[in-house]
């Protein structure tokens, strides 16, 4: 897995920090991490701090002034890892919703089976999550749904956080007209992967949810993802014409 780094983006992750960080780099001595921290008043920064003195050169922190969004946080952590020529870059949650064995999973779909793009996806074989209350399930399954069907992908699982990036399809698409920031932001990134024609592929995986920390999904971050997709649909048509 040479030339893959994991971007995990913080706040207030004390409690999960170290053991997710342990938990990846046992899946290969060739995967390097980079957390994207927001200032987080818990201080997870200085528990990764300490860490980067056992993963040397391999345990990557940036610092942000302040709490800017999920989208933000990634974006800033994809200028990062193309600046260093990773060959994939993947986006991972710090609370263990995503299981870090999956990791080789989402790499072999990209190295060896050809796709520009692997997402570990909760609804390609059906309804794979955990913990969670029927209500949420509702919700993320429909808007997956809602989202298939005004964009036109042939995506299950649009709002997907787990994600296997060839270099290739960030340095297509210009992180800099990325308008959203919230959960939309996932839509966003496999939307413009889309339209470029980028062959994406879904691996089924079972998502998890938190058991330590707390859950950043506001009522914001929901009407983003409703309405920030028609109008993400609508600009593409635009151009288009």
């Amino acid at each position: 897995m040479a030339g893959t780094v994991v971007i995990i983006p913080t706040y207030n992750e004390i409690e999960n920090i170290e053991a997710i960080v342990r938990a990846v780099f046992s899946q290969s001595e060739d995967i390097h991490i980079l957390v994207v921290d927001d200032n987080s008043p818990d201080l997870t920064a200085i528990k990764v701090k300490e860490l980067q003195k056992e993963f040397t050169n391999r345990l990557h922190l940036e610092v942000r002034e302040e709490k800017s969004g999920l989208g933000t946080a990634y974006i800033h952590g994809f200028k990062w890892s193309l600046e260093r020529d990773y060959s994939y870059v993947f986006e991972m949650d710090a609370d263990f919703s995503h299981n870090p064995e999956d990791i080789k999973r989402l790499y072999h779909a990209c190295h060896v089976d050809g796709a520009d793009m692997s997402i570990g996806s909760r609804y390609v074989t059906g309804v794979n999550v955990v913990n969670w209350p029927m209500t949420r399930v509702l919700m993320s399954y429909l808007a997956s749904k809602y989202v298939r069907f005004i964009t036109g992908m042939k995506i299950h699982d649009t709002t997907a956080g787990f994600v296997c990036y060839k270099k290739e399809v960030l340095q297509a698409i210009d992180l800099n007209a990325i308008k959203f920031i919230g959960y939309a932001f996932q839509i966003e990134m496999k939307f413009k992967a889309y339209l470029k024609q980028f062959k994406i592929i879904e691996v089924p995986v079972i998502f998890t949810d938190r058991t330590k920390g707390e859950s950043k999904l506001s009522s914001g971050i929901i009407s983003e993802a409703i309405f920030g997709v028609i109008s993400m649909k609508l600009k593409s048509l635009f151009k288009k014409s």
